[in-house]
C-alpha cells in the first residue's frame, strides 16, 4: 500500500482579492520609489544629473524650487563667450581686444567666487574646494587665486618665455572637461513663507495619500463588519501599519506597509527572514529572562534568609496556634510516617544481606577484642565455631529487628509510640535549630551557598545558553524547513 505525500495546505484566496492586492501593492511600490527619490534628491542630485540630467533638472525646478545659481551661471556664460571667440578668428585687433576683455572678466569672477563662495547656499562648499584643488594642480600653484589668475592669462596660439605651452584653447578644453561639470552642479533653492526650503512633492503625494486613506477606511470597515464583536476602531488598530501610507511626515516609514503588501501579493517571500528574526529575538529574550529569573530567585531567597524567615517558619511550625493550616494535616508527621513505612517494609528487606554482613563484622570484631576470646583461640576448631555462632546470632538479630519494627508499626500502640518518637525528634530538632548560634551559622552558610551558586553558575548562563540556543535555533530552523517539504511515500 502506497501513501500519498503530505502537502501543506494553503488557504484559498479569491482571484478578485488577489488581483486587488497586487494592484494596490504595485501602486504602493511606485509611491515608495517616488518617496525615496524625493528624500534622496538633494543628497544624490549630482549622481542623478549624470544618469538622468533632464529629468533631474525638471524635477528640481518644478518641485524643489531649484534655480541656476547666478554667479556660477554668469561665470560659465563668460567661458562660453570666450570659447566661441577663440574658436573663431582672433587675428584682428578688435577680436583680440574682446578675448583680453573676457579673460579679465574671468579673472575678476574667479576672485569673487573664491571670496564669496556661492556654493555655500546649497551646502556644496566641498565642490568649490575640488575646483580649487584641480586648478592648483593644473597650474602648480599653492594659491587658488594665483592659479586662476595665471590660468586666464594664456594667449591664443602662443607659448610662455619658459617654453611651456600656454595655448588658451587647451585651458578652455581642460575647464570644460574638469571644472564645468562641478560648477554645473551648483544651484540656488528658494524658501517658502515659513522659512523652509521649497518642497512641492506633496502635490504628487497627495493623490497617493487620498487613495490609501480611502482604501484604509474601506478595508477596516469591511473587516469590522465581517468579524463579529470587532469595532471599527479595533479594525483600524489591526491594520495600524498602513497609517504611514497616508500621513505627510516620516514618509520613509512607508517601506513597512509596502513590504507587507509585496509579501501578501506573493511578490516577496518574507517567511525565512521573519522566522530567523523571531527566533533570534526569542532566543536572546529567553537567555536574559532565564538569567533574570534565577538571579531574582536567589536574591529573594538570600533576603528571606537574612531577614530570619527560617526562624519564623520554625516557630510557626512549633506553635500550631500561629500556624496557618490549609488541610488539617500535619505534613511533617505524615511525611515522617510515610518515610518510616517505606524504610521498614520496602528498604530493609532488600538490604538484609548487606545489613547482616555489617552486623556480623561488628560482632566478630567485638569478640576479638574480648579478653576471654584471646584465651580460647588456642582451642582446636574454635575459629570456625565462632564464625558459625556469630552468623546465626546476626541472622536472628536482623530478623528479630525487622519483625519488631514491622509489628510495632502495625500495632496501634506501636504506631502511636513511633509517631511520638517522630514528633519528639522533630520538636527537639526545631528547638536546637532555634538556638541563636546554630541558626546564625546555618543562615550564614545558606547565604554563602546561594552566592556561590550565583557566581559559579548563574553568571555563566548568558554565554553558555546563548551558544546552545543559537545551535538549537538553527537545528529548529532546519527541521521546520524540512517539515514543509513533501514527505516521500514509504516503501512497503
Amino acid at each position: 500500500m502506497m501513501l500519498s505525500p503530505i502537502k501543506p495546505r494553503r488557504a484559498k484566496v479569491s482571484p478578485a482579492v488577489t488581483w486587488f492586492e497586487r494592484v494596490m501593492a504595485a501602486i504602493a511600490l511606485v509611491n515608495l520609489i517616488l518617496v525615496l527619490f524625493d528624500l534622496s534628491y538633494i543628497r544624490f542630485r549630482d549622481l542623478y544629473l549624470k544618469t538622468l540630467p533632464q529629468a533631474t533638472v525638471w524635477y528640481g525646478e518644478k518641485l524643489k524650487g531649484i534655480e541656476p545659481e547666478r554667479t556660477t551661471t554668469a561665470y560659465l556664460s563668460t567661458v562660453d563667450q570666450l570659447s566661441a571667440q577663440v574658436a573663431g578668428n582672433t587675428e584682428t585687433p578688435a577680436e583680440q581686444s574682446s578675448v583680453t576683455r573676457l579673460l579679465a572678466q574671468l579673472r575678476e569672477q574667479s576672485v569673487a567666487i573664491i571670496d564669496e563662495d556661492p556654493f555655500a547656499v546649497a551646502n556644496k562648499s566641498g565642490t568649490l574646494e575640488q575646483i580649487k584643488n584641480k586648478m592648483r594642480d593644473r597650474m602648480d600653484k599653492d594659491s587658488s587665486k594665483a592659479a586662476f589668475d595665471e590660468f586666464w592669462r594664456a594667449e591664443p596660439r602662443s607659448s610662455s618665455a619658459s617654453g611651456e605651452n600656454t595655448d588658451l584653447s587647451e585651458n578652455i578644453a581642460f575647464f570644460n572637461a574638469e571644472i564645468r561639470p562641478l560648477m554645473a552642479t551648483n544651484y540656488y533653492r528658494g524658501i517658502n513663507e515659513r522659512g523652509n526650503p521649497i518642497n512641492l512633492f506633496w502635490q504628487i503625494d497627495i493623490w497617493f495619500m487620498a487613495l490609501f486613506a480611502a482604501e484604509f477606511l474601506a478595508r477596516t470597515y469591511v473587516l469590522s463588519r465581517r468579524r463579529f464583536g470587532t469595532s471599527w476602531l479595533d479594525a483600524m488598530l489591526w491594520r495600524i501599519y498602513d497609517v504611514p501610507m497616508f500621513i505627510g511626515f516620516w514618509r520613509w516609514l512607508r517601506i513597512i506597509p509596502v513590504t507587507v503588501r509585496l509579501h501578501r501579493a506573493r511578490w516577496l517571500d518574507l517567511e525565512p527572514a521573519r522566522n530567523r528574526i523571531s527566533r533570534a529575538i526569542v532566543s536572546q529574550f529567553a537567555v536574559e529572562l532565564t538569567e533574570i529569573v534565577l538571579l531574582r530567585s536567589i536574591d529573594q531567597m538570600q533576603r528571606l534568609v537574612r531577614e530570619g524567615e527560617i526562624s519564623r517558619w520554625l516557630l510557626a511550625a512549633t506553635d500550631r496556634t500561629q500556624y496557618v493550616d490549609i488541610n488539617g494535616v500535619d505534613e511533617v508527621q505524615t511525611i515522617a510516617k510515610r518515610l518510616s513505612d517505606t524504610v521498614v517494609y520496602q528498604v530493609l528487606p532488600k538490604i538484609k544481606p548487606e545489613l547482616d554482613a555489617l552486623l556480623q563484622h561488628s560482632v566478630v570484631g567485638a569478640l576479638h577484642q574480648a579478653p576471654a576470646y584471646q584465651g580460647l583461640r588456642a582451642m582446636p576448631g574454635f575459629e570456625g565455631f565462632t564464625t558459625q555462632i556469630s552468623g546465626q546470632i546476626v541472622a536472628e538479630l536482623s530478623k528479630t529487628l525487622n519483625l519488631a519494627l514491622q509489628s510495632a508499626l502495625a500495632d496501634e500502640k506501636g504506631g502511636e509510640l513511633a509517631g511520638n518518637l517522630v514528633a519528639s525528634f522533630g520538636t527537639n530538632l526545631r528547638s536546637e535549630l532555634q538556638r541563636e548560634e546554630t541558626l546564625g551559622e546555618i543562615r550564614s552558610l545558606i547565604v554563602d551557598l546561594l552566592e556561590e551558586i550565583k557566581i559559579n553558575y548563574v553568571d555563566k548562563i548568558a554565554a553558555e545558553e546563548t551558544e546552545q540556543l543559537q545551535a538549537s535555533r538553527y537545528r529548529l530552523y532546519e527541521v521546520t524547513a524540512r517539515s514543509h517539504r513533501p514527505i516521500p511515500p514509504p516503501s512497503m
